[in-house]
């Protein structure tokens, strides 16, 4: 008989860079930080809304790109009606959009929250998605301080709740007001300049006051021989800046005392620090001390459309990258005041806060530094004849009535490979039934777990056979409790 030939593949298997491909380890993991984190946003009063996956690309806002370019930043296509379509960029700009739409009808303020992914085309990178999963909250038509302190607030409890470990994390304030004043007070005006000043601010943490000083002024070299032309300020300039850059202390009443210094005679950085002080108040009021809230004026947050005060969630956990630095998880999620973004619909004055957590981002961030839970994989219900499946099947439906996770092995391998394939499912117990526990009426129920730990400890295959570790032979009756008892205690 002629052998078969080899199948020759019609396409060759790959996928887009930046979309990631997620098993069920993380996609239970950023399930979980969803239900949690939208938890909280229910307490606080906040109402769920879905919005689709694509808006029409002039309604997402001007910090995308122009109208002749619809595939710069967002992934775009022209509708059957000749209107560029584009996939959401992030969850607030289809807010505005929702909100301006139905504002006739809305509660006033309008207090939503929303979770789902979003797209950017931007070149990927380590951490970095093309597409990648946000759940937000936002309060539109409040122009009060309040609306600010309660997003800070809330964005630290959600945080908190979708399992940051306390002193891991920290949410920092700032306000765009205090960076106006900043600019106006060292009179730089040309936008360049001023843009070029903001981006050296935000890399104070990378950089230290030295490197925030080159690229304020002529210009930096990192290490890699790569030359970033600077702002071309003054000495005395610079001397301002970095004056403003530390102004940052351990309390926010101190800092809010520095920033008043540095910020001397400026009107716009005055109004941003009476807000910033109503806020550190009502922060105080509810319950986020100095060492979660601080604020901090290196605090940037890129997106044209932020008005006032501006926040970002980051992680304080260090790792080490893979050329052997020492670095910090970082930014988490953001957000901030944009005053003008459903205004622009409405041609009527319609202030809103919010902020969005970056779930994606967030899982990753704790898987890395062990602070995700491990997902136990479903018991797996063993097959040693295939004339007798169904009992095998009969056991797994005793298990999923009990509500424990369970399958039936359906392949048609040996034990050996039954127990590799609940080895690789992640599996807690395996149940047997074979001839001699039909006989009794019995099952063999053998916690994986325990098992392997007090396998170590085995010398030699005789005593393994005798000792059958983590195993036991139940009636069946007591198969639910004993499986229920190993699952309880590998916690």
């Amino acid at each position: 008989m002629a052998k078969n030939k080899p199948v020759k593949p019609k396409s060759l298997a790959r996928k887009p860079r930046g979309f990631p491909d997620k098993r069920e380890d993380v996609l239970q993991a950023e399930l979980d930080m969803i239900e949690r984190v939208t938890s909280v946003y229910r307490l606080w009063g906040f109402e769920g809304i879905e919005t689709g996956a694509f808006e029409y690309a002039d309604a997402l806002g001007k910090f995308l790109p122009d109208q002749d370019r619809p595939n710069a930043g967002v992934f775009a296509l022209e509708d059957d009606d000749e209107q560029w379509m584009a996939l959401r960029y992030d969850l607030t700009a289809p807010l505005a959009r929702f909100a301006a739409e139905h504002w006739d009808t809305l509660p006033k303020p309008f207090r939503r929250y929303a979770y789902g992914p979003v797209w950017r085309n931007e070149k990927p990178g380590p951490g970095r998605f093309r597409e990648f999963m946000q759940c937000d909250a936002d309060t539109v038509g409040s122009g009060s301080p309040a609306a600010d302190a309660e997003m800070v607030a809330m964005m630290a409890q959600a945080i908190r709740a979708a399992g940051a470990a306390e002193g891991r994390f920290v949410v920092r304030v700032n306000s765009r007001q205090l960076m106006s004043g900043l600019l106006d007070q060292i009179g730089t005006s040309d936008e360049g300049t001023r843009l070029t000043i903001l981006r050296a601010l935000d890399k104070l943490d990378r950089l230290g006051l030295s490197g925030v000083a080159d690229l304020l002024g002529e210009g930096r070299e990192d290490e890699s021989g790569d030359y970033t032309k600077g702002a071309g300020l003054d000495a005395e300039r610079i001397k301002t800046v970095l004056a403003f850059a530390e102004a940052g202390k351990s309390t926010r009443g101190e800092t809010l005392d520095a920033l008043a210094k540095a910020l001397h005679g400026s009107e716009i950085a005055a109004q941003g620090l009476s807000e910033l002080k109503v806020i550190d108040s009502m922060l105080f009021a509810l319950g986020a001390e100095d060492n979660v809230v601080t604020f901090d004026p290196t605090v940037i947050r890129g997106l044209e459309y932020y008005t006032g005060p501006v926040f970002e969630g980051e992680l304080l956990d260090e790792i080490t990258d893979e050329k052997g630095n020492t670095v910090r998880i970082g930014s988490i999620g953001g957000g901030g005041r944009y005053d003008g973004l459903v205004s622009r619909f409405r041609g009527e004055d319609i202030p809103s806060t919010g902020f969005s957590i970056g779930i994606s981002r967030l899982a990753a961030a704790m898987a890395i530094t062990g602070q995700m839970e491990t997902l136990s994989g479903p018991v797996v219900v063993l097959v040693l004849d295939q004339e007798h499946a169904s009992d095998s099947h009969a056991l797994a439906s005793r298990l999923r009535a009990a509500n424990i996770r369970s399958e039936v092995y359906m392949g048609s391998s040996g034990m050996r490979a039954q127990m590799k394939y609940a080895d690789r499912r992640g599996s807690p117990a395996v149940v047997i039934v074979g001839e001699d526990e039909r006989a009794k009426g019995t099952v063999t129920i053998k916690d994986l777990i325990v098992g392997a730990q007090k396998a170590k400890a085995i010398k030699d295959n005789t005593e393994w056979r005798e000792s059958r570790p983590g195993q036991v032979e139940v009636p069946l009756d007591g198969m639910v409790d004993t499986i229920r008892g190993m699952l309880e205690a590998q916690k």
